[in-house]
């Protein structure tokens, strides 16, 4: 079911650390009448998972279903009353089971106080899916995150689906009642809604400023240097969560090698080797064999680049005390 652009302002910024929503429990209703005011939206009952009870967040957190009572049935001639149906009913219909798809960029819009057409807004609203709400979706459908027969070498109980899967009444629980399932399903509701509001947090916060940053490096890599190879990070940030989508996006080619960057720790410069892939160790281009495990003066010998502090015994990253000697020695590694 399922930084900002340097134009916003200051105010935007203050909103954003001052302004996180309190997902409180009073904000949810459950009822077993449909002789309410209020619009009334329907989901099953019984045994629940992450998937409704974050669906069920989401659709009361819009204008139209804004604080909407919700009913638990699975009786066909009740759902058929409501004005919305989550995760029953057999029938699918995208305008009332895909809340996410229908509704996540208007709560990212209203969230922040951006118009739902706003660029960042689309950007925060793909990133969201892809690291939060896909997840989500795919373990309520059984869908295994990598193709392999081979059991998983781990048990890991932890994410968010486990967790909301564990608020569920246990078999040893005295009372079985629908009321306190409801009360069961209401807390779900509230830990599923407060991750989601502290992922778009995130993304607002942390992820898109660095998404920026990247972008603009990416654009001017050709001014570092001609073979348009070499990426400066003009400022920390994580770049290796947006390197790989943006070379898509923007279509460079050849791919960036390396990433040079000041350790802020040390104010020495680093020159690091850029991944095969997200998820691979492996280096698209590793720095020169023979640098690697070498440091200080050794290095700077054998690489013929003064101020050179270290290179890795994998060749994925190295260090020089200067941005000129860092560069030199992507520039020298291209060319190895």
């Amino acid at each position: 079911m399922l930084g900002f652009s340097k134009n916003l302002s200051q105010n935007f910024y203050k909103h954003l650390v001052c302004n996180k929503r309190c997902v409180s429990s009073s904000v949810f209703s459950f009822s077993t009448s449909t002789n309410l005011a209020k619009r009334v939206v329907g989901t099953h009952n019984g045994k629940f998972h992450c998937d409704e009870a974050l669906a069920c967040f989401l659709i009361r957190s819009t204008d139209k279903f804004s604080n909407a009572h919700i009913i638990r049935s699975r009786d066909p001639q009740v759902l058929e009353t409501l004005d919305a149906v989550l995760d029953v009913g057999g029938v699918y219909d995208p305008m009332q089971g895909l809340v996410y798809k229908q509704y996540g960029a208007e709560l990212i819009a209203k969230e922040f106080q951006l118009n739902e057409g706003h660029e960042d807004v689309h950007e925060l609203f793909l990133a969201v899916y892809k690291n939060f709400v896909e997840a989500i979706d795919a373990a309520d459908n059984g869908i295994n995150q990598y193709d392999t027969d081979q059991p998983p070498r781990y048990v890991n109980n932890t994410s968010l689906s486990q967790r909301v899967g564990r608020l569920n009444l246990d078999w040893v629980d005295p009372s079985q009642s629908s009321e306190r399932e409801d009360e069961a399903f209401q807390l779900a509701m509230k830990v599923a809604g407060t991750e989601f509001m502290e992922s778009i947090h995130f993304h607002a916060k942390s992820w898109l400023p660095a998404r920026s940053i990247v972008r603009e490096c990416l654009a001017s890599r050709e001014d570092i240097d001609s073979s348009g190879e070499i990426m400066v990070l003009t400022k920390s940030c994580p770049w290796k969560l947006h390197i790989f989508e943006l070379e898509e996006k923007m279509k460079i080619n050849p791919s960036i090698k390396y990433v040079i960057y000041q350790d802020d720790r040390s104010e020495n410069w680093r020159i690091q080797a850029v991944a095969v892939s997200p998820d691979k160790f492996e280096s698209r281009k590793p720095l020169p064999l023979p640098w690697r495990g070498l440091v200080d003066d050794e290095l700077s010998e054998a690489t013929g680049i003064p101020g050179c502090v270290f290179v890795h015994m994998s060749g994925f990253i190295g260090g020089n005390q200067s941005y000129e000697g860092a560069l030199e020695m992507a520039r020298t590694s291209l060319k190895a």
